[in-house]
C-alpha cells in the first residue's frame, strides 16, 4: 500500500473535478447570478458589470457544455438565448451560500447568518446520515475514522 500522501482519496477527485467545470474567475458568478431565474443575456451582464461581453459569451458556453445551465433561444433572428440552471447547477446553491457567507465573515462585512424562519435561530451546517438519522462530526484531517468514501 502506497505511503498515505501518496493515496488520492475519491473526494479529491470530486474536488479536481468540480474546480474543472467551475474553477474559473466568473463561473460561480455566472450561476449565482442564475439561482433566482431564467435570465437573458443583457439581464446577465446588469448584475455582472464587472465581466466583458465576450467572457460572458465563453462562460454561458462553457457551462451549458459542463451541463449545469441550458440556453433556451427565444430568438432567431438574432439568435438569442435566456438562460437557466440545470438541477445539477441549483445543487451548487447551498455551495455557493456557505462561501459566500464564508467571504463575508472574511471581510468583517457586517451581516446576519441566514436563520431558521420559523424560530429565527442562524443556521448551522453541518454533516448528517439520513440511515442512522444523526449528526456527524465535521470532516477534517483528523476525523478520518469517522467519514469514507466508498
Amino acid at each position: 500500500m502506497p505511503p498515505r500522501s501518496e493515496q488520492r482519496r475519491p473526494a479529491e477527485d470530486g474536488l479536481a473535478e468540480a474546480l474543472s467545470a467551475l474553477g474559473d474567475r466568473w463561473s460561480l458568478a455566472v450561476v449565482a447570478s442564475l439561482l433566482e431565474g431564467p435570465l437573458r443575456f443583457g439581464a446577465l451582464q446588469e448584475q455582472l458589470p464587472a465581466i466583458s461581453p465576450n467572457v460572458l459569451s465563453q462562460r454561458l458556453r462553457a457551462l451549458e457544455a459542463q451541463g449545469v445551465l441550458v440556453a433556451m433561444p427565444y430568438s432567431e433572428r438574432p439568435p438569442r438565448y435566456t438562460y437557466e440552471l440545470t438541477s445539477a447547477g441549483r445543487e451548487l446553491a447551498g455551495a455557493l451560500r456557505l462561501l459566500e457567507d464564508w467571504g463575508s465573515r472574511r471581510l468583517g462585512a457586517p451581516g446576519e447568518p441566514p436563520r431558521h424562519e420559523d424560530c429565527g435561530t442562524p443556521l448551522e451546517v453541518r454533516w448528517y446520515c439520513p440511515s442512522c438519522q444523526r449528526p456527524v462530526s465535521s470532516p477534517s484531517p483528523s476525523d478520518q475514522e469517522e467519514l469514507y468514501y466508498a
